[in-house]
């Protein structure tokens, strides 16, 4: 039995003393407002960098978002839309462009991280006027239908003879030591990053092959 003096506080009355000490100890450690509106602020603006890329034999002075990927800053800033987005996960190829002389997914990498760099996107390999071998090859062969994946194709497929020509092995070549031959397999193994929707791989294949001078 409760003894006389004790005061019988409600559930009501608890609640309310609960809420309102997790009020007051909140208050006390809260940053100021100024603070608050801070940090989201400078979160939202992220930091810029000056670079400068050499994009298809012509320096561009760029003033970039340090998150700035190199396909967005080639699209957005620069306005050579032929190179692709696609998955922007670096799981189509769409986006690949030849940086010092290598062919990369363009999505996967920062613009700051190429500072200096020599860039070629499809727009340097040729134009209509005066193609590129690979950029002939693809009209001759009908290696493309709709033709979105196409300029990555293309880029990667000149990364791809460079490759072969300076002796770089494939996952499929049978002695890493030896030339290795641009045959279907090899061919197939080293376009595997390249995805085309409309399945042209077998023209793709005759069209590289054309240019290589190698019978796949």
């Amino acid at each position: 039995m409760d003894s006389p003096t004790t005061q019988l506080i409600s559930r009501r009355d608890a609640l309310i003393v609960g809420a309102a000490t997790a009020a007051a100890v909140s208050a006390s450690t809260a940053p100021p407002a100024s603070a608050q509106t801070a940090a989201p602020a400078a979160a939202a603006g992220g930091s810029r960098m000056k670079l400068t890329l050499n994009v298809n034999g012509t320096a561009q002075a760029l003033d970039l978002d340090t998150r700035t990927t190199l396909l967005d800053a080639l699209r957005e800033h620069l306005h050579l839309t032929g190179t692709k987005k696609g998955c922007d996960h670096g799981q189509c190829g769409a986006c690949t462009v030849i940086v010092d002389g290598r062919r990369i997914n363009s999505c996967l990498t920062l613009a700051v991280m190429h500072e200096g760099a020599q860039v070629t996107t499809i727009e340097g390999l040729g134009t209509p006027q005066g193609m590129h071998p690979l950029q002939a090859a693809f009209v001759r062969h009908d290696g493309y239908q709709c033709g979105y994946c196409t300029p990555g194709q293309i880029c990667s497929a000149v990364g791809v003879i460079d490759e072969v020509r300076r002796g770089v092995p494939s996952h499929v070549s049978a002695d890493l030591t030896a030339r290795p031959i641009l045959s279907a397999e090899e061919l197939r193994e080293r376009m595997s990053g390249n995805i085309c929707r409309c399945g042209a791989y077998s023209n793709i294949v005759d069209a590289i092959t054309e240019v290589a001078g190698s019978k796949a």
